[in-house]
């Protein structure tokens, strides 16, 4: 008996996916859970897995194609000692709830579905700058509401509009070296980080105040007690930890870092999930640490290797990525001395680290060197001040310089 593998859920408001590669062609013998692909989202890439042992007869489906959630991948005829394991396949027999799909149709409703007349001003206000009509909306508010997230996920599936803009850059004229060049069509990721950034530049006031830190203390603090750490907290005492902690001190000093602008109101949070931005092969990414102002060092040492960890092996979920209040990217890991990093929306602010570079500084009447990272903070303007940004470094730059301030709260 062949039975169907389906797109599964892949997270709220998340509707498309695309195949990026078979793990499996037709005719191969697969066992229960054995992956059989990888589907990239927007923001992340899951593996889809088999639900019973047999043999793979078709692939319904390309590399590279796009593909709804209940939309079926390929058939695996089951082999006859699997007739049981097909069994726990009816418990996912509520994958014909996966007519949701079905309910992905609800989209042809949607010409009449987003209300935006009655939506949030920062929907309407973000589907009127990038023009996307109300009909090219799934709304997943009450009567039809469209939220902001709405919005952007109806940008990021109409590529098929922004690709044909880009072809008209190939037809303009023949390329001298074309021979020499090669075209790789944007992964489904990479076109939500371009649109996210982008994004970011238009709506926000966006500005970047910079100090710089003396390592001088964290670096002798953490070379005494690295090893006595790792032995007791299984875990390496990086300088994220203090940077976290440091970060956490200035937030709760200065609130409107950790806000947000939504329509015409300001967004407090009294809380602090951190993001913590990592490279991985699908791109920048980044993975939230929740509530880390309840977390000690070796807590926040643990989150985030395990993080970064998913990141590399490409395990992130979608709840991993969203619902940051506050963005940390160490830029220096890859060399950067200086940079300008750019806000991560809804987030109103994210504090970019540098490379410890020793320079000399004057101490005590003295030109000593000194091991020195420049800090930069880009934030919204809109929502912070001048002088809170400053002082949010200020903060900063002190809990680095006296850790001791960290350890006691002060």
């Amino acid at each position: 008996m062949a039975v169907e593998i389906k797109v599964p859920a892949l997270g709220e408001s998340v509707t498309e996916a695309t195949v990026a590669k078979w793990l499996v062609k037709a005719g191969d013998k697969v066992a229960v859970d054995q992956p059989l692909c990888e589907l990239e989202t927007d923001k992340v890439t899951v593996e889809v897995n088999a639900s019973v042992a047999g043999t793979i007869a078709d692939l319904a489906v390309e590399e590279g194609a796009s593909v709804q959630v209940g939309g079926v991948l390929c058939h695996i005829e089951a082999s006859a000692g699997a007739a049981s394991a097909p069994a726990p396949k009816p418990a996912a027999a509520p994958a014909p709830a996966a007519p949701k799909p079905a309910a992905a149709p609800a989209p042809a409703a949607a010409p009449a579905g987003a209300n935006l007349a009655a939506s949030g001003p920062a929907a309407r206000k973000l589907a009127e700058e990038k023009g996307v009509s109300a009909a090219a909306i799934q709304p997943t508010g009450k009567d039809g509401r469209a939220t902001k997230e709405d919005v952007l996920a109806a940008l990021s599936s109409i590529p098929s509009a922004a690709a044909p803009a880009a072809k008209p850059a190939a037809p303009a004229g023949p390329r001298l070296k074309a021979d020499r060049e090669e075209r790789v069509k944007m992964t489904r990721l990479r076109r939500t980080i371009a649109n996210r950034l982008k994004e970011a530049q238009n709506t926000a006031a966006m500005l970047t105040t910079f100090n710089e830190v003396d390592m001088t203390a964290v670096m002798g603090l953490r070379e005494r007690l690295k090893d006595d750490f790792e032995k007791k907290h299984g875990a390496r005492l990086g300088f994220m930890s203090f940077f976290v902690k440091a970060c956490i001190a200035g937030l709760k000093e200065l609130p409107a870092v950790n806000a947000e602008i939504e329509g015409e109101e300001i967004v407090y949070k009294n809380y602090y999930d951190i993001g913590v931005a990592v490279g991985s092969p699908q791109g920048l990414v980044v993975p939230v640490l929740r509530d880390a102002d309840t977390l000690d060092f070796a807590g926040i040492e643990k989150g985030i290797g395990d993080l970064g960890r998913k990141a590399r092996d490409g395990k992130l979920s979608i709840a991993d990525l969203t619902g940051g209040t506050f963005t940390i990217s160490n830029g220096g890991v890859y060399g950067s001395l200086m940079s300008t990093p750019i806000l991560n929306p809804p987030q109103s602010a994210i504090l970019g680290m540098h490379k410890i570079q020793q320079r000399p500084m004057v101490v005590g009447g003295e030109i000593k060197a000194r091991p020195m990272m420049y800090l930069a903070l880009s934030y919204d303007h809109r929502i912070i001040d001048g002088r809170e940004a400053v002082l949010f470094l200020v903060k900063v730059k002190e809990g680095i310089e006296d850790p001791e301030r960290l350890l006691l709260g002060v």
